[in-house]
């Protein structure tokens, strides 16, 4: 049940949009659905609404079916219970993947006869004991594919067994092109056979021969219970007040983001990000995943762990996520809350008297999500503080993209060796947030302010002054 215009959707609110979508008569055998988004009311609408007052509840379901172009995306007035628009994304353009494409993808590929040639070039025959990678195609679609239609690319890895690290044994030089429309490989380049590595790189406890001494533990723990408080979506600590739900593409998202009654926030969150790989190195120079928009990084959650993604007395929010056949993923755990000590918040001792030192500590809440895209894991860390400080932190773990190692072929100003059979082409992650201001709930201003020296003259002879200057962005 939805209390707020802001309430994450719920299981049942999904359902009914997906049966409202097929009940009008356009879906067909190979619709695929890549999420649904909450229609957020205006900022406007939120800042004067009271508790216990009517709200609509409308919906946006993108996703793809037969007809050759980037996809659909239906308009959906739940309190209604009609489909109020449906728009067709042009050639142009293409919706995020699905889970069904990427599974396609890797079946394809396995059963093309020329990547099977290619394999047998390098004596890989058991099929089982290859791992394939869909990529999204992005602006550098093979010219096998014709436009409009949805392409990946599908690159290779080894494994010993089915539980092995399949990133540390690269199919060197084999590149399948995928049309997922047609259902078919278009085209498998081999750029030359290079070993595959002998090294395993498996990172679970029981494939480690031997360990270092434990820590000794950490104990958390708050007797009297948490400082904050959460009901349904909305969370209070220490004069914070905020909403917080999962996107489907964006992750976590915070709303009306207030202190002490204060508004500075109307909503907060990542709205994309970009990996592109510097390598002329054929296997990665195509690279330049979006990992929101191509993937959803709210479609990619994990369900969280206490003791191990999140330590202490913890609150956890779920989620609720379309699945590509229109039934609901029930992500337990989807969202973690908790407070952190932070060490001092600040400190004097006066000088001349000795004064008894003056200490306050200092301490964050922290809202936070981790994502599984590939070979890569996304936390997504907000952090409020005691003085008003709002941070977001991304912190990047999982396994880089890799090469296998080629003498002949290594640039090592773009490939960085990481063993003696693998490199690691340069790339960044560069990431996209977006915040929506609502500080005293009018109309703001984004300003950049820096300090610089001024040139030594007649008034400033040592060149120590300084001026702070302040453009309008």
């Amino acid at each position: 049940m939805t209390t707020h215009p802001l309430d994450s959707l719920t299981a049942d609110e999904i359902n009914k949009a997906v049966d409202l979508y097929r009940a009008y008569d356009v879906s067909d055998e190979n619709t695929l659905f890549i999420n649904v988004t909450l229609v957020e009311p205006s900022k406007e609408f939120v800042r004067s609404y009271k508790e216990g007052e009517e709200f609509d509840r409308s919906v946006k379901i993108v996703g793809v079916d037969s007809n050759p172009d980037g996809g659909f995306v239906a308009s959906i007035d739940l309190k209604k219970e009609q489909v109020t628009a449906l728009e067709r994304i042009p050639n142009e353009a293409q919706s995020a993947y699905s889970f069904a494409e990427v599974g396609l993808a890797t079946v394809l590929t396995k059963q093309s006869k020329e990547y099977q040639d290619a394999l047998k070039k390098r004596d890989i025959t058991n099929l089982d004991l290859v791992q394939i990678d869909p990529w999204p195609a992005g602006g550098v679609v093979h010219e096998s594919i014709k436009p409009g239609h949805r392409a990946m690319k599908t690159i290779s890895f080894l494994k010993e067994n089915e539980t092995d690290n399949a990133y540390a044994k690269p199919i060197q030089g084999v590149i399948s092109h995928v049309d997922l429309t047609l259902k078919e490989v278009t085209c498998v380049e081999d750029f030359g056979v290079v070993p595959v590595p002998k090294a395993h790189a498996r990172y679970d406890a029981e494939s480690q021969s031997e360990f270092r001494e434990q820590p000794k533990p950490i104990e958390i723990t708050q007797p009297e219970g948490t400082g904050f408080e959460v009901e349904g979506n909305q969370i209070s600590w220490e004069g914070w007040q905020l909403r917080a739900s999962i996107h489907p593409v964006e992750g976590p998202v915070l709303h009306q983001v207030s202190l002490n009654e204060r508004p500075i926030l109307h909503r907060a969150s990542l709205s994309d990000m970009v990996v592109p790989y510097g390598s002329a190195d054929p296997m990665h120079s195509w690279k330049a995943v979006h990992d929101g928009t191509e993937y959803g990084f709210g479609n990619l959650t994990n369900s969280l762990t206490l003791g191990c993604d999140c330590v202490g007395e913890i609150h956890y929010l779920d989620a609720n996520i379309l699945t590509f056949d229109g039934s609901v993923n029930f992500v337990e755990n989807a969202i973690c809350i908790h407070e952190e000590d932070f060490g001092i918040q600040w400190k004097h001792m006066d000088f001349n008297n000795f004064i008894p030192t003056e200490v306050r500590r200092s301490r964050r809440l922290v809202v936070s999500s981790i994502s599984t895209i590939g070979n890569y894991d996304y936390g997504m860390f907000w952090y409020l503080y005691l003085d008003g400080t709002i941070q977001v932190e991304m912190k990047l773990t999982g396994i880089v993209g890799i090469s296998a190692f080629d003498e002949k072929l290594h640039n090592p100003e773009q490939d960085l060796k990481i063993t003696e059979e693998l490199v690691s082409p340069l790339h960044q992650h560069l990431f996209c947030v977006r915040l929506d201001w609502d500080l005293d709930g009018g109309t703001n201003q984004l300003h950049e302010s820096e300090v610089v020296a001024l040139p030594v003259s007649e008034d400033n002879p040592n060149g120590m002054q300084l001026k702070k200057c302040n453009k309008r962005i």
